[in-house]
């Protein structure tokens, strides 16, 4: 070798060495929790997902550990854009205020928090004072909570039907009472959302179908009373979920997933999920998709084959 030569390759060594010196800085002067957060998860993927998929508080339990903050912070080191919670009204008031100031620094979303969802008794479908007065605590709670949190939507599901009364009486105490609900949203700006549920996972319950969600959200009239689509649901109920997607698009605030049959990630079922995102991402859908869905395989493989399956599904 020429003494040029050498002395090139030593100025090489010399910008190698400190080019690694300088990384292995970087990374002892990382974050505390973003490097608690790497280390649970075997690593991180930092490229933000296109949509807001919303993973609930637990879902990584097996990566996250059991507090609530480190599942924000976990989601986040993977990408995802928003979480969600069905029973963040039951959590106290100050780890509500830290959810929210934790979503707030790795700017994300929350999803709809359920405010009233009882599967077991006639409510809505019935004219009473006492059902109204009931109905008026749980969405005064709701608009508490969602001031603590900053919470756009709340969750409501309607109950069961009657047996005993025509279907149209139950339909109109249903818009009545829904109007009543959101007029107390309103102040607040916060979007209460109801949800059809199939009649096969939920005997019983009034309301079952899009096109019937579609058609009381018209009638309520309010742009605080919308629809949360669960397409697991609907494609159980009536399938053909794009066309009713699209005819029940001016009502429509969030989303839940889910694949169908079993419950579980995407592509674990016969739903198109990524053309089901496409579709979405091209009408200029920026609202939530809550994943309430199980796991098709146990523990952290799970938990990783999860994430796998909405990259593949985000690659639209």
């Amino acid at each position: 070798m020429s003494e040029k030569s050498a002395l090139s390759s030593q100025g090489l060594s010399r910008r190698t060495f400190i080019g690694a010196a300088a990384a292995s800085l970087a990374s002892l002067s990382m974050n505390p929790l973003k490097a608690r957060a790497s280390r649970r998860s075997g690593g991180q993927n930092s490229a933000r997902f296109q949509m807001k998929y919303a993973p609930s508080l637990g879902f990584f339990r097996e990566h996250a550990g059991k507090e609530p903050l480190d599942h924000v912070r976990f989601a986040a080191d993977q990408g995802f854009r928003a979480v969600f919670d069905n029973g963040l009204m039951n959590k106290a008031p100050d780890l509500q205020e830290k959810i929210a100031a934790e979503l707030s620094r790795r700017d994300m979303d929350l999803g709809p928090f359920v405010a009233y969802a009882d599967f077991r008794v006639e409510s809505f479908v019935l004219d009473k004072k006492e059902v109204r007065q009931m109905l008026k605590q749980k969405m005064m709670s709701a608009v508490e909570t969602a001031k603590r949190t900053h919470a756009k939507w709340t969750l409501v599901v309607p109950g069961r039907y009657n047996q005993r009364m025509e279907w149209d009486y139950q339909t109109a105490n249903v818009i009545e009472n829904l109007k009543y609900c959101a007029d107390i949203c309103a102040p607040a700006g916060l979007i209460m959302v109801i949800e059809p549920l199939n009649p096969w996972d939920h005997p019983g319950l009034f309301l079952k179908h899009m096109p019937q969600a579609y058609q009381i959200c018209r009638a309520v009239n309010s742009s605080f009373c919308k629809i949360v689509d669960d397409v697991y649901h609907q494609q159980i109920s009536e399938g053909n979920l794009i066309p009713n997607i699209d005819r029940s698009w001016s009502e429509i605030a969030s989303f839940h997933l889910g694949d169908n049959p079993g419950r579980k990630e995407p592509g674990t079922g016969e739903i198109n999920f990524k053309n089901i995102f496409k579709h979405l991402h091209k009408k200029g859908y920026e609202g939530t998709l809550c994943m309430e869905h199980g796991k098709s395989i146990p523990g952290k493989e799970g938990e990783k084959a999860v994430i796998k399956a909405y990259r593949a599904c985000d690659s639209f």
